[in-house]
């Protein structure tokens, strides 16, 4: 299992040398089995190979290339409705097409075409280098998670807690802070649960009544991000005497314990602090104050007021302690005061104890203020991957004023960065540019690479994108999910977003470019898939330059009720050669179990010729025309939303840290720290920037 976290996340094994000496025919054979899943070994590795006996090699052989097909896709068995795709779609007639889809409507049978020899594959592919790896390391790739300063995906706490479940000794991966709060009561939670933690351990983590609650959802195998109401279980007495205690030694409990009152009342109707007659009297107060609604003055209330009064000094000053909610409400403050020079002055005074992740947004916030966007995005906490977008009604504010704010954030960053170990000679990929910053992953889906919401990914050479979706009807919880039909449809936009085509289960085939679907498939008792194919040049030629990729569940059970569900999307250059499914060609893979129906990856710009990583769900079937209005949250407003998105890039923070740390240099071969696209430090090493580079 280590081997196969490791092996997603930082494409490394780890390979005890041994004292045998292999014959090359084995190591040439794992090789090309490997190179057709689309990875080879790094000369480190072959050479550890090299060492072992064939007892040794085969046991880390056989489990290696089952994780790379997982990886990519290639453990499913592809069947698609026409197995000579994409030619059999095109040349067939309408007619055919309609029968032969009612035909598969009425018995859930698949047409019998035998499918015909396929030409070898004569696309060249880039091959990614699997390298030898090590305890530290690996260690080091888990530390970091939970030494992230932003959220992180329920695949990085799956993986976080085999950690924790498996290691008898925790100390090389337990820090002593972790950071974000959210993973304070998961990573306690996990130690609790696998009874390798006391009080002394964890209570040096737990320090708000929020950490506490946090704690308790986690227990109850709930949202730690608080984004959604937990149904708290009913805990042992032990449990609940340590909540107690850990409740008790907060400081200010009342107004934290207010900010979710109900959840509170809940959960204290389960802990039952009256029990203890001679204990946890802080404790009673508190839950009496909010049983009884009680009047207490919260500092939140007194900021609210002076905001409705419009009296912008006031609740700076009231803020002036709690740098973080300045720093998030500065836009606010400015809007409503007479004068921004003093406002600007009170925030320069607080920004040294404003987090790096609050900077680094206030700051990109600022250099886009005044750009003239027709939308405002947000992606809400919680552990669907939401985006909303509302329509930008923000007033102006002086670009003096702003200006002066981005440069209070990267005095403040800098000055931080600065104290941090030196990096040398850097060099900044202007590339960068396109990548964004990783700060909320908690409803990221697991993918063959983790890429953060609304980066640019350069399309590779070839003129064909061809879409692949596969997915599972079976038991799931001891409940059998019933027939499951997922279809997948690529919508085409112009530059405009006005609607032009989409391709299918309802338009197999475009009559004004090339483009064609595999066929309708309805039930998957063994497995089913669908692909599309999309020709670029036809497309841009009739004028298309967008295509949204969407999936969705047509027999209504949402993705994380199934068994096996994941799409992904490949460059052919030469469609027609080698199999329908290679999996040397895929590009990016991603798993669908969140709690929706309809689910976005990716947007593709074919004029620009970028992927625009989305991951992104959407609660109701949207309508293919463009309607803001009746359409808030459907395809075209995320389109425009995704694509006219302004958050904080890789390649500003990394040139913050190279130039409080080091010295920028032109050439990566000239360079002792490399952040690139391709090497050194790298968009994909999300784990390593989250712990190491919003410090």
């Amino acid at each position: 299992m280590r081997n196969t976290i490791y092996l997603k996340r930082n494409r490394k094994i780890m390979v005890h040398p041994g004292h045998n000496r292999l014959p090359l025919t084995y190591i040439a054979t794992a090789m090309k089995n490997v190179e057709n899943l689309g990875f080879t070994f790094s000369e480190r590795l072959i050479a550890v190979v090299q060492t072992l006996s064939v007892d040794k090699f085969l046991d880390m052989y056989h489990p290696l290339v089952e994780d790379l097909k997982s990886l990519v896709g290639a453990n499913a068995v592809f069947r698609p409705m026409y197995p000579n795709f994409p030619q059999q779609v095109m040349m067939a007639s309408d007619a055919e097409l309609y029968l032969q889809a009612i035909h598969h409507y009425l018995t859930l049978k698949l047409p019998e075409h035998a499918a015909l020899e396929r030409f070898p594959l004569l696309d060249q592919v880039d091959l990614t280098m699997i390298d030898l790896g090590s305890s530290e390391d690996f260690n080091q790739v888990i530390r970091n998670l939970i030494e992230a300063k932003s959220s992180i995906s329920e695949a990085d706490k799956e993986d976080i807690q085999w950690v924790i479940a498996s290691y008898e000794d925790l100390s090389t991966v337990l820090p002593d802070e972790i950071p974000l709060k959210e993973n304070v009561g998961f990573v306690v939670a996990a130690l609790l649960k696998y009874e390798k933690a006391d009080i002394k351990l964890i209570g040096k983590y737990l320090k708000t009544a929020t950490d506490i609650l946090r704690l308790a959802a986690a227990l109850s195998d709930g949202d730690v991000s608080l984004a959604t109401i937990t149904q708290f279980r009913k805990f042992r007495r032990p449990e609940r005497r340590l909540l107690l205690e850990l409740l008790e030694q907060c400081g200010n409990k009342v107004e934290d314990m207010l900010r979710y009152k109900n959840r509170w009342i809940r959960l204290g109707e389960i802990l039952h602090p009256a029990e203890y007659k001679h204990k946890y009297d802080g404790c009673k107060a508190a839950f009496d104050i909010l049983r009884n609604n009680k009047p207490y003055a919260t500092f939140g209330g007194k900021v609210e007021h002076a905001l409705r009064q419009m009296d912008a000094g006031l609740a700076a000053d009231l803020l002036k302690n709690r740098a973080g909610e300045f720093a998030r409400r500065l836009d606010h403050l400015l809007r409503i005061s007479d004068n921004a020079l003093p406002m600007v002055a009170k925030f320069a005074a607080v920004a040294a104890d404003v987090s790096t992740p609050v900077l680094l947004q206030v700051m990109a916030h600022f250099q886009h203020r005044n750009e003239r966007q027709d939308l405002r995005t947000f992606f809400p906490k919680g552990n669907v991957g939401k985006a909303v977008a509302i329509q930008n009604t923000l007033p102006d504010i002086e670009a003096e004023t702003c200006e002066a704010i981005v440069q209070i954030c990267q005095s403040a960053l800098m000055k931080r960065f600065s104290e941090l170990p030196s990096l040398g000679d850097v060099y900044v990929d202007e590339r960068l540019r396109r990548y964004m910053m990783p700060f909320a992953q908690r409803s990221a889906s697991k993918a063959l690479r983790t890429i953060v919401r609304g980066s640019r990914l350069e399309m590779p050479e070839g003129d064909t994108i061809r879409f692949f979706l596969w997915w599972k009807e079976g038991t799931v919880n001891g409940k059998h999910t019933g027939r499951v039909d997922i279809d997948l449809s690529a919508v085409m936009y112009d530059e405009r977003w006005q609607y032009v085509e989409h391709i299918s289960y309802t338009n197999l085939r475009s009559d004004r470019y090339t483009a064609a679907h595999s066929g309708d498939i309805t039930s998957a008792p063994h497995g089913a898939c669908e692909f599309i194919d999309m020709d670029i040049p036809s497309i841009v030629q009739y004028g298309g330059r967008y295509i949204v990729a969407s999936l969705n569940s047509f027999t209504e059970q949402p993705y994380c009720e199934l068994p096996e569900c994941f799409a992904g999307w490949m460059m052919r250059k030469y469609p027609s050669s080698g199999e329908i499914f290679e999996p040397s060609t895929v590009l990016d893979r991603i798993d669908l179990a969140a709690d929706t129906r309809i689910a976005i990856p990716v947007i593709l710009d074919l004029v620009e010729r970028e992927i625009i990583w989305c991951d992104l769900a959407l609660k109701k079937h949207p309508y293919y025309y463009n309607n803001v209005e009746e359409n808030q949250k459907g395809m075209v407003l995320m389109g425009k939303a995704m694509t006219t998105l302004k958050k904080p890039n890789l390649h500003d923070v990394f040139m913050l840290h190279a130039m409080a740390r080091g010295r920028v240099v032109e050439r990566a071969e000239c360079a002792q720290t490399v952040f690139s696209v391709s090497e050194g430090i790298t968009p994909f090493d999300i784990s390593r920037i989250m712990a190491e580079f919003i410090a």
